[in-house]
């Protein structure tokens, strides 16, 4: 008796151990960090995931701290599908990137309008700073449709703003140097910083 004692009260000790060393995973909603993204046209608000795909939210807040957003341009806007954004500057040339991460597509998380994904190329895994915000829903981005069986990863979603990504979806696009659907007219991001 005296050992089944002692070997709860050691479980105990260890249980509580554990649950202060261990930072809890905040759920969506609760501590997830919030991003606002300055435009020329506008700021919108994205709440990162965090809880759901750790590996991007990470990725996506070392460029903010970087600042390596700011300056870039919108860079792709197809109003029945996505805006994109996070990479090149207003000469359509791609700013030096960090290593690419882990996909985390299978997160659950399904591209839905409003919703911020990663863009990749084709390879799973290559995604690096662009990400685009679906203006519709994209479903068949999710893993479980995706021709490709990978699917493209979400990590946050428009909180605030939906109504500046809408007016940015909207804009004149053209062929720019062989790179379709750039607006005519660069959207320009000022800044990307931390709300929270």
């Amino acid at each position: 008796m005296l050992v089944k004692l002692l070997l709860v009260c050691f479980l105990g000790l260890a249980l509580m151990a554990a649950t202060a060393t261990a930072a809890p995973i905040p759920k969506a909603g609760e501590g997830n960090p919030i991003i606002v993204v300055e435009t020329s046209m506008g700021s919108f608000e994205v709440e990162l995931f965090a809880d759901k795909a750790p590996l991007t939210t990470t990725n996506i807040l070392g460029y903010v701290d970087d600042k390596f957003y700011d300056g870039l341009i919108v860079h792709r806007v197809i109003p029945t599908f996505m805006v994109q954004m996070g990479g090149l500057d207003a000469k359509l040339k791609n700013k030096e990137t960090k290593e690419k991460i882990k996909n985390e597509s299978t997160n659950g998380l399904s591209n839905k309008r409003g919703t911020v994904a990663m863009a990749r190329t084709n390879v799973a895994d290559s995604a690096t700073s662009q990400f685009f915000v679906n203006v519709v829903d994209n479903d068949f981005l999710d893993k479980a449709n995706a021709r490709d069986e990978v699917g493209y990863c979400v990590f946050g979603k428009v909180t605030k703003g939906m109504d500046v990504v809408d007016k940015i979806k909207d804009v004149k696009t053209e062929t720019r140097g062989g790179t379709p659907n750039v607006p005519t007219e660069d959207v320009t991001i000022k800044s990307v910083r931390v709300k929270k």
